[in-house]
């Protein structure tokens, strides 16, 4: 089993900044890939960020391209998402994932274990 817990949501002003963290714990050997989510009232869940288990490979949804960062201290299998210039659109609930994949990957159904979600919550 792998655990993932999520920190650093809040609530955040439109064009503030927020950086989420994601500590893995627990058998992640074999585990590599790390992801970003988030789901807003009403709506499915959806892809946001990933990296593959180098780290030198990124992935971003379009909507957050150019204002998020994904990274990762596999010494502390950690993952982060830097989220700058933020705008009332991006509150949801951010959930973080790992994959058995070593590439980056958007794609949900291919992430094996799943944090409880931080919340994000973006004023006008």
């Amino acid at each position: 089993q792998v655990q993932l817990v999520e920190s650093g949501g809040g609530l955040v002003q439109a064009g503030g900044s927020l950086r989420l963290s994601c500590a893995a714990s627990g058998r992640t050997f074999g585990f590599y890939a790390r992801g970003w989510f988030r789901q807003a009232p009403g709506k499915e869940r959806e892809f946001v960020a990933a990296i593959s288990r180098s780290g030198g490979s990124t992935y971003y949804a379009d909507s957050v391209k150019g204002r998020f960062t994904i990274s990762r201290d596999n010494a502390e299998n950690t993952v982060y998402l830097q989220m700058n210039s933020l705008k009332p659109e991006d509150t949801a609930l951010y959930y973080c994932a790992i994959s058995r994949s070593i590439v980056a990957m958007p794609d949900l159904g291919t992430y094996d274990y799943w944090g409880q979600g931080t919340q994000v919550t973006v004023s006008s």
